[in-house]
């Protein structure tokens, strides 16, 4: 989420700069060309008063357009202007330097034709930084209420681009410097908006994987996101509850009821002495005490292992299988099995060993009994990147791709095996043992028939 939300606050604090900063620059660029403008305005103003007093009937005139010509001469020299007084009809009056003539088209003709008829030039196009312009500037010299020539200079922008220029690269470097300060601020506001979000997840993760216990830290982030923490601790509170509550009830229930069942089955035992040895109902009635005082154990077996916290421990899963794999082989020699450890030499992982054992007893125990005899039950160790893995793969009569979505269920078993026996419960409790300590179990077909059972266990330490 980090990851999207950060470059859209980059992006909008970047248009926004974006959107503050054109608007000043061209501010800028128009506010020197202003200036210049202004300036220049000043400067026709004092020529066109020069200009004013010379007349072609006046004795003096002479003299005088002898010092209007030694003025622009001077203030061409000075500031590199191009400066000059002309008549209605173009002709000069005074120029400098001496071979520039008024244009007969383009921006000086224009501010030419708008002093004509009396107006001074205050808006001549704007030129910008990266264009090698000049700017014209024209004054309309009035006498008895006419325009009898115009004063116009033309005056080059190198300075005037560089000043803003300048000036544009202190904007684009504060801005620089507003976005580096905006996208820090981006990364710490994301990281706070987002703290309760992490959090969260990672205890949904840690609940959902088995570790009821875990819970949010509400001491972050906003007000909406700290009030989801507590409710989120709330609601985890109450869903551990009524998980314990359900554990409690299936312990004590399968407790209390074995006492019960236990003088049950002692009163059948005492009713059998009255009857025929070879009584059918007895006997059936005998099986389906002991499937029922299994049962009561394996829920007690259950309710305990949801309960328990895994013991993890980082050990070398061969020995243990190899070990489990001896303990079955007497019963695999009595059901004509022939049951084999193979695989990797040795393969550490953590994990939980009374949990892995029971695990893989269970495993054995239901490929020892679905395997006919003469068959193999081959049990593989091997060392993977991320987990150890030990794989038991007999070749019974296999499950159906329907029967291996349910097998590990509570209770289930294949209509095909009701006659095994079994409580349906010892894949279940297996996968719960697992689970606690990271692990798992996984079920697949072993072509041409059978069935393949993974037990898998981390090689690093859940959590770390």
């Amino acid at each position: 989420m980090r990851s999207r939300l950060l470059p859209l606050l980059i992006v909008l604090m970047a248009a926004v700069l974006l959107t503050l900063g054109f608007p000043l620059a061209i501010s800028v660029a128009a506010a020197e060309q202003q200036r210049l403008v202004i300036d220049r305005i000043d400067d026709t103003a004092r020529f066109a008063a020069l200009a004013q007093s010379i007349t072609d009937t006046s004795p003096d005139s002479e003299e005088r357009r002898r010092t209007l010509q030694t003025d622009l001469e001077l203030y061409a020299s000075v500031y590199d202007i191009r400066a000059g007084v002309f008549f209605r009809d173009d002709r000069a009056l005074a120029k400098a330097p001496g071979f520039w003539t008024l244009p007969a088209e383009g921006e000086g003709r224009t501010a030419f034709n708008e002093a004509l008829l009396g107006r001074r030039s205050h808006d001549p196009p704007q030129v910008w930084p990266w264009r090698d312009g000049r700017v014209v500037v024209a004054s309309p010299v009035v006498r008895d209420g006419d325009v009898v020539a115009v004063v116009v200079l033309d005056s080059p922008t190198g300075e005037m681009r560089s000043r803003t220029l300048r000036t544009w690269l202190f904007i684009g470097l504060g801005e620089a410097l507003a976005l580096l300060v905006a996208v820090g601020a981006a990364v710490r506001l994301t990281g706070w908006v987002l703290l309760p979000v992490r959090t969260l997840d990672a205890a949904t993760h840690d609940i959902a994987g088995g570790r009821m216990r875990s819970r949010v830290a509400a001491s972050a982030g906003p007000p909406e996101l700290r009030r989801l923490a507590r409710s989120f601790n709330e609601m985890a509170d109450n869903v551990e509850d009524v998980l314990e509550q359900q554990r409690a009830f299936v312990a004590d229930a399968s407790h209390q009821l074995r006492n019960p069942l236990a003088a049950l089955l002692l009163r059948i035992e005492l009713l059998a002495l009255e009857l025929p040895e070879d009584s059918e109902e007895i006997a059936a009635v005998r099986t389906e005490g002991k499937r029922l005082a299994r049962v009561l154990d394996d829920l007690l077996d259950l309710a305990l292992a949801e309960h328990a916290e895994a013991d993890l421990q980082l050990i070398d899963i061969v020995p243990l299988a190899a070990e489990r794999v001896a303990s079955w082989r007497p019963m695999a020699e009595r059901e004509g099995v022939h049951l084999t450890l193979d695989g990797a030499p040795a393969a550490t992982a953590w994990a939980d060993p009374v949990a892995l054992s029971s695990a893989l007893d269970a495993v054995i125990d239901n490929a020892l009994k679905f395997t006919p005899a003469g068959e193999d039950v081959v049990v593989t160790v091997a060392a993977g990147a991320l987990v150890a893995t030990v794989v038991v793969a007999d070749r019974g009569p296999g499950l159906t791709e329907a029967e291996l979505e349910r097998v590990g269920d509570r209770f289930w078993r294949s209509t095909r095996h009701q006659n095994v026996s079994g409580s349906g419960l010892g894949l279940s409790i297996s996968r719960v043992l697992l689970a606690a300590g990271g692990g798992s179990i996984a079920y697949e077909h072993h072509a041409p028939h059978g069935l393949r059972v993974t037990v898998s266990v981390p090689r690093d330490l859940p959590g770390s």
